[in-house]
């Protein structure tokens, strides 16, 4: 690989990572080509970039970005997953691939510039998503209109009973 291309590759990592909410390092040795593009498969339904890199590329790379501290844990071999929308999404992606794959495992990773170690990571995978909490949320907001309403339409019906068992008694008299 001559200096251009590791130069194009630093600046392509270098873009990426400077847009990323969640960047994750994982150790993918022994794995075999057929796996990690299975990994890739998975990792790019959810929005995430997955690349394999060396790790001195991977520290340049890493210069000037929110994931910049991660630089100093680069050792043995590394690849980068990077997540852009959902950070939840990747975690959960990256962790179940690690529960079915022997060879691969999580090291540690980056959430918006702060330092996640492994048990952290797999301990965001168990939260829920992103569309799940915005759903939650949503009905959450839509309860108190609704439990307004029906208190307000409970006295109406109960004002309506009152005023038909005055009728009704009347009409009896």
């Amino acid at each position: 690989m001559n200096r251009q291309e590791k130069a194009q590759i630093i600046e392509s990592l270098n873009e990426r990572a400077s847009k990323a909410s969640i960047a994750v390092v994982s150790d993918f040795k022994g794995m075999s080509v057929e796996e990690t593009n299975v990994l890739r498969d998975k990792l790019n339904e959810v929005g995430v970039d997955y690349q394999v890199v060396k790790n001195t590329l991977a520290r340049l790379a890493l210069e000037g970005t929110d994931h910049e501290h991660l630089s100093e844990q680069f050792k043995e071999n590394c690849a980068v997953a990077l997540g852009y929308d959902d950070p939840v999404a990747a975690a959960k992606a990256l962790a179940d691939f690690a529960k079915t794959s022997k060879k691969f495992e999580l090291k540690f990773a980056s959430l918006e510039g702060k330092y996640l170690d492994e048990a952290a990571v797999k301990e965001l995978a168990k939260m829920p998503s992103r569309p799940e909490l915005l759903s939650s949320m949503l009905g959450t907001m839509q309860a108190v209109p609704r439990n307004f309403v029906c208190l307000f339409a409970n006295v109406q019906r109960k004002l309506l009973w009152a005023l038909t068992a005055i009728k009704d008694q009347q009409e009896t008299a």
